[in-house]
């Protein structure tokens, strides 16, 4: 015991003679990071670390199924560069977690302050994509490309959305049962932001947009009466945009009465291939990296079909961690939407729900044949800079205000009454 005493004294001699500093511990012997991530999260509630948990795991798993799906279409197109789609999107992980940390320290009442501007500016964004900045992919109009970059600018517009909605209805929630109220300024909005979306030709990203509004107007305590004559009208209007569409109306008219041998090359081909994939997989998979789908079979094996191409190599129990794993991030924040007293937080944190939950509930549904392919990816798992970036931002905004330490924009509004009178 005196040797390895006096071993430790003279190393700690040593070390200060040299001028390195002591390598920083917890009393538990636990590095300077790791307690650092633990204080971040040390005031916050056991659903909110598990949500955010979940996100985190949701990308790394992702990323890690972009690189197995799009290995081969990525040296097709990229000169023989295998990684070149993994290492893009992997910059817009590493660009998205940092964006989401960072918007889950502004103050609550800020992202309130913002939210019309941020809901005008996300329109002028959207509104790009009608200018020679526009570009079309897949037959719809809902890209621009600024400096070398492609997005999608009604994945902000969502964001925006449902951050201005929040805002609008917060303080109306008194009067949700009168028409006015839904009218203007928020029905107008509304039918703007949609809109816009819709005429550059992108039916589905319209569709989670209309349930989002729905599902917000649902939370703020809308009467039966006026919900069931918006769930009309949107019908209606989704209907009759469909009926435009010559390529919808074969996808619809297909789904119903099922694939005919000569539509297998054209209209059915993806969704044969997708079953194709899932079959294969079994129970555990073929293995990861070993899919023979993504070999030029399956269209999109990247983007919307990456669910498929995880059940042919992972198999039913990759696909049930998947579906497990969005279920546990719904009850976490139905959690946070019940215990929140902010009505502001309350309809933001379920409206990015409504819209996370619901998408990835579309696009499983659609790799699954329940429902016609709608061209809607899979949030945090398919390739795509622009949706990842807006469903991080999202989730920071969400922890922003459920934060155990951050003020809810309800009581610093009261407080700014009561300094006033």
């Amino acid at each position: 015991m005196r040797a390895f005493r006096a071993l430790s004294e003279a190393e700690g001699v040593g070390r200060l003679s040299t001028g390195a500093p002591p390598r920083p511990t917890s009393r538990s012997g636990e590095s300077a990071s790791v307690v650092r991530v633990k204080r971040l999260f040390s005031k916050d509630s056991p659903p909110y670390v598990v949500m955010v948990a979940t996100v985190l795991f949701l990308v790394i798993f992702g990323l890690v199924m972009v690189l197995s799906s799009s290995f081969v279409d990525s040296a097709l197109g990229n000169d023989g560069n295998f990684f070149a789609v993994f290492f893009r999107q992997a910059s817009w992980v590493l660009f998205g977690i940092p964006l989401m940390l960072l918007l889950s320290r502004v103050p609550p009442i800020t992202i309130r302050r913002f939210a019309p501007s941020f809901f005008l500016g996300a329109l002028v964004l959207q509104a790009l994509v009608f200018t020679t900045l526009g570009v079309t992919s897949g037959g719809n109009r809902n890209w621009v490309s600024i400096a070398g970059f492609q997005g999608q600018p009604s994945e902000i517009l969502k964001v925006a959305l449902i951050v201005w909605m929040a805002a609008i209805l917060a303080d109306r929630l008194d009067r949700i049962g009168e028409w006015q109220t839904l009218g203007r300024p928020l029905g107008i909005g509304v039918v703007i932001a949609i809109g816009a979306v819709m005429a550059g030709g992108d039916l589905g990203t319209a569709g989670v947009m209309a349930l989002v509004v729905i599902g917000i107007v649902f939370l703020a305590g809308i009467r039966w009466q006026h919900l069931g004559v918006i769930l009309a009208v949107v019908a209606a209007l989704a209907s009759a945009a469909a009926l435009f569409a010559p390529s919808r109306v074969r996808r619809i008219t297909t789904w119903f009465s099922g694939c005919t041998e000569e539509e297998y090359l054209t209209t059915c081909w993806q969704t044969v291939h997708s079953t194709f994939a899932l079959g294969s997989g079994g129970i555990f998979g073929v293995g990861l990296g070993n899919s023979r789908a993504k070999w030029s079979w399956l269209p999109e094996a990247e983007t919307d079909f990456i669910f498929a191409i995880v059940g042919e190599e992972l198999g039913l129990l990759g696909t049930t961690l998947v579906i497990v794993a969005f279920i546990v991030l719904a009850i976490t924040m139905a959690h946070l939407v019940r215990k929140n007293a902010d009505p502001f937080a309350r309809l933001v944190t379920g409206g990015v729900m409504i819209w996370l939950i619901g998408q990835a509930l579309i696009n499983i549904a659609v790799v699954l044949e329940l429902l016609p392919v709608l061209g809607i990816p899979l949030p945090f798992l398919s390739v795509g800079g622009s949706a990842l970036l807006a469903s991080l931002g999202a989730m920071g905004i969400v922890m922003a205000l459920n934060r155990q330490d951050a003020e809810s924009v309800g009581d610093y509004l009261a407080r700014a009454r009561r300094k006033k009178s």
